[in-house]
């Protein structure tokens, strides 16, 4: 089996239309959400995309076409296009949708789940074989777990995983007649949260056999639909177990731990509980949901390339609320004494998915 590194990341999201922007919006202290009208006396806060006010489905699919096609050239995949491409998304392209029949325009439909990656395969002028994947939350890291095992048995030199969510109604009125979304803000772990906060986003992760400095070490995806809106205890664990053993891994060998803590009452508390049991002592945590939002689909490489930009950059989300005291925590969002070598994170969603992954930093002894 060959080994897989991340040869390209890059991200599009609230905080702004590059890694670099991002990293300066967070040693700014970030950005705060902006309401989203679900109807006409409804709206939820949400970290969005910049521009994303789209008045008309062919100004949609023109700003997603330059969004797209801009964070995959800056991922370097472009270079290459005959590898496989992986879509990962939970929406597709309802946004474009929905404002045709607000509109009450004659516009085709998406077609099958295959129709929207084939599009944007078009876009980027992509020759290799193109893949929609759509498990919720989890599509991302599914994507990641895809493209290495193509990789690592040879099937493919690289491969370009897209994580997409853009601008839509339907799902943030969804999640709000869940009863699932914060009002004002999203606080993971915080002692007064309640609720998620939904967030839009682009990223690509460009996945190489040749080395460079992170390097995926090993993954899982656990499914347990016993509680098809939250994590399941006996799935949190089986996840990371599963993870370090395909990393060669154990516990105690990872620095920092990214997980899903998207800011539920009581998501949160399973979560860091079970994964409390796999650790025994928690290694520090971050997260960035306060950051950019839960992204659903994109979830998992929008959250992938930033926590490796911030590895890189040193430089965490800042944490202005009170933390559940009552939580197993070490420590969240704080910058770490050293570059941690094994870093875990996390990914939980709809329908009972638990994926994780795990990176190595080759250059840390």
């Amino acid at each position: 089996m060959k080994p897989v590194y991340f040869a390209g990341r890059a991200l599009a999201s609230a905080l702004g239309p590059d890694l670099s922007h991002a990293l300066d919006a967070l040693r700014a202290g970030g950005v705060p959400p902006r309401p989203m009208a679900v109807s006409s006396d409804t709206a939820w806060p949400v970290f969005a995309l910049v521009d994303a006010e789209l008045e008309s489905a062919t100004r949609w699919r023109a700003h997603a076409q330059a969004l797209i096609t801009q964070t995959a050239r800056q991922s370097g995949a472009l270079a290459d296009r005959h590898g496989p491409l992986f879509i990962a998304s939970s929406s597709l392209d309802i946004g474009a949708i929905e404002i045709a029949a607000d509109a009450d325009a004659d516009m085709e439909l998406s077609g099958d789940m295959q129709t929207f990656a084939d599009r944007i395969a078009g876009w980027l002028d992509w020759r290799g074989p193109v893949f929609t994947v759509s498990t919720a939350c989890t599509s991302s890291f599914n994507a990641v777990l895809s493209a290495a095992q193509l990789i690592a048995q040879g099937q493919a030199a690289s491969a370009l995983v897209l994580g997409i969510e853009l601008p839509n109604r339907l799902t943030v009125a969804g999640f709000g007649a869940m009863q699932l979304l914060s009002a004002d803000a999203a606080r993971p772990c915080g002692a007064a949260r309640n609720g998620l906060v939904l967030g839009q986003a682009v990223a690509a992760l460009h996945l190489s056999s040749s080395p460079s400095r992170w390097r995926l070490a090993g993954g899982s995806n656990v499914v347990d639909g016993r509680d098809p809106a939250g994590a399941v205890p006996e799935a949190v664990v089986a996840m990371c177990r599963q993870a370090l053993a395909a990393s060669g891994l154990q516990a105690s060998d990872i620095g920092l731990a990214k997980p899903q803590a998207a800011g539920s009452v009581a998501g949160d508390r399973i979560e860091l509980e079970a994964m409390a049991s796999v650790f025994g002592t928690m290694p520090p945590l971050v997260s960035f949901k306060s950051a950019v939002g839960h992204t659903l689909g994109a979830a998992g490489a929008a959250e992938l390339a930033l926590l490796l930009a911030c590895l890189e950059a040193r430089c965490w989300p800042s944490t202005s609320y009170l933390l559940d005291p009552a939580l197993p925590l070490s420590a969240l969002n704080t910058t770490p004494a050293s570059s941690p070598r094994h870093v875990l994170a996390s990914i939980i969603g709809f329908g009972g998915g638990h994926a994780a992954v795990v990176i190595q930093d080759t250059l840390t002894p």
